[in-house]
């Protein structure tokens, strides 16, 4: 998604409490930002922050990172995020967002770091074959994201489109995960989460009004 160049984004990033300017700095500790031992999920490519400030405010007993490459993105991110806590009067002490490119992932996250669950949401889906590497959903980033996740670590992917959709179950496969579930139409499943709430992106409430079909799978380390 572009966004519009926003010049307030970066000094309020800079001021935020919660926002990591030198990820690479915690890398094999990004537990010490946190103070507990709950679990650690991590967000790729969280764009406006609307899927990772509802999860994360509902769940107060996981910590969260969320990782997006442009700092608009993480200024609306970040705003999202007060907002939603704010107006469940929470304080927010379970969640961190953070500026990098991910295709450099293992520069800010290694295997003492023990991510239980990643989330990618919506990525782009780089159709030209050339491109196809940079997935996020990938065998090469996987084999990546496969150095600190937990044992039996997830990953939950959600898509709009086919073919991406396609590729990425024989990149889970051929990077070693189980596929556990599989889904061409997420909201015809009663509960494909595992007893978890579906959290909308602003990306699929659009795709739904489209009267697209979101794809989604769990995969296991």
């Amino acid at each position: 998604m572009r966004i519009r160049f926003k010049k307030w984004a970066r000094p309020e990033l800079e001021a935020s409490k919660f926002y990591i300017d030198e990820p690479e700095k915690y890398k094999g500790k990004w537990r010490s930002l946190f103070n507990n031992s709950n679990p650690i999920h991590l967000e790729l490519g969280c764009g406006k922050g609307s899927f990772i400030s509802q999860l994360a405010c509902k769940r107060a007993n996981i910590n969260y990172i969320a990782i997006d490459l442009v700092d608009a993105m993480l200024g609306l991110a970040k705003r999202n995020i007060e907002s939603v806590y704010k107006e469940e009067n929470k304080e927010i002490n379970n969640v961190y967002i953070t500026r990098y490119d991910i295709d450099r992932i293992l520069n800010i996250f290694d295997e003492n770091d023990e991510i239980g669950r990643i989330y990618i949401n919506f990525c782009n889906p780089w159709p030209r074959g050339k491109h196809h590497k940079k997935r996020l959903t990938h065998s090469r980033q996987l084999d990546k994201y496969r150095t600190f996740l937990t044992n039996e670590g997830e990953i939950y992917f959600k898509t709009d489109d086919d073919n991406l959709f396609n590729d990425s179950i024989l990149y889970f496969k051929d990077a070693g995960f189980k596929v556990e579930k599989i889904t061409y139409n997420l909201a015809g499943e009663k509960d494909f989460w595992n007893g978890e709430s579906n959290i909308e992106t602003e990306h699929e409430k659009m795709f739904k009004e489209q009267g697209i079909k979101i794809k989604a799978l769990i995969a296991k380390k």
